[in-house]
C-alpha cells in the first residue's frame, strides 16, 4: 500500500437529508492512494446514502466532496468522467445487453479506444467467467457472475476510485470469496477502493482502513486490524462467527 500527503477522496463535513430525516450528520473521511477503505454498518446506518452522495445522486445538504483537491461534479456521468465509479447495490446490469455490450458501455466517458480494448481484456482476465460468457445475455448470468460483470463495468472508466456498495448482498458464502479475492487483485494492480459492506468481518479483512457509521455518524475510525480486534466493533457488528 502507498500513500500521499492528500487524499485521493475527501469527505468533510457532509450532511444529507431526505426531507425531515437526516441520513449524514457531518460525516468526514479520507481515501488515499492506493488504499482498500471499508465502512461497516447496520442497515439504515447511511452508508449507501454516503457513496450515493459522491456519485452525485443525492445532493449534500452541505460540506464538501473533492478528488485530488478538486471538488467533484454534482452529475453522476461527469463524476464517472472525473475519475470515480461505483458498483451500485443490487448490480444494476442491463439485462437485456450481452456481457460485452455491459462492459463496453462502462467506457462511455473515455476516448482511447485502443487502451479502451486492452481494458476489455484486462477484466475478462480478471473473470474468466465473463469472457466464457462474452456474448450471452447479462439477464441470463448467475448472481455471482452479474456482481462481476458489474465490477468489471465500473472498472472500464479507469476509475482513480472505486466504489462498492454491498458487493456480498445476496450471494452465498464460496462466491463472496471470490469475489473479495479479486477485490483484493484489482486493489494490488493500482486501483484504490471505497468498500460500504454489511459484512464487516469480510470488509475489515479485506481492508487497509476502516470507519464505522452509526446513524449516520462516524463513531469510529482507524486501521481495519484494530477494528477487528475491537470489543465494540466485535459486540455490535462482528458477532461469534469463525473468521
Amino acid at each position: 500500500m502507498t500513500s500521499s500527503p492528500r487524499p485521493v477522496l475527501s469527505v468533510r463535513d457532509l450532511s444529507v437529508s431526505y426531507g425531515a430525516i437526516k441520513a449524514l450528520h457531518g460525516v468526514s473521511m479520507d481515501v488515499y492512494e492506493g488504499e482498500i477503505v471499508c465502512v461497516i454498518g447496520a442497515n439504515g446506518a447511511g452508508k449507501s446514502t454516503l457513496l450515493n452522495a459522491v456519485m452525485g445522486m443525492v445532493r449534500p445538504e452541505s460540506g464538501e466532496i473533492s478528488l485530488e483537491g478538486k471538488p467533484l461534479a454534482r452529475k453522476s456521468h461527469q463524476v464517472v468522467a472525473q475519475g470515480v465509479s461505483l458498483v451500485p447495490e443490487g448490480r444494476k446490469i442491463f439485462a437485456p445487453l450481452t456481457v460485452d455490450e455491459n462492459l463496453t458501455i462502462g467506457a462511455f466517458p473515455r476516448k482511447d479506444k485502443l487502451q479502451v480494448k486492452k481494458d476489455l481484456e484486462w477484466v475478462y482476465t480478471l473473470f474468466p467467467r465473463l469472457k466464457e460468457r462474452k456474448g450471452q445475455y447479462a439477464g441470463t448470468l448467475s448472481g455471482g457472475e452479474q456482481q462481476m460483470l458489474s465490477i468489471g463495468r465500473a472498472l472500464m472508466s479507469r476509475p482513480r476510485v472505486l466504489l462498492l456498495d454491498e458487493p456480498s448482498l445476496g450471494l452465498a458464502p464460496i462466491l463472496i470469496r471470490e469475489i473479495f479475492k479479486e477485490l483484493a487483485r484489482i486493489n494490488r494492480e493500482g486501483v484504490t477502493v471505497l468498500l460500504v459492506e454489511q459484512n464487516a468481518r469480510q470488509a475489515l479483512m479485506l481492508s487497509h482502513r476502516g470507519y464505522v457509521l452509526q446513524t449516520g455518524r462516524i463513531v469510529m475510525h482507524g486501521p481495519s486490524a484494530d477494528l477487528l480486534s475491537n470489543p465494540d466493533v466485535k459486540a455490535a457488528y462482528l458477532g461469534k462467527l469463525k473468521i
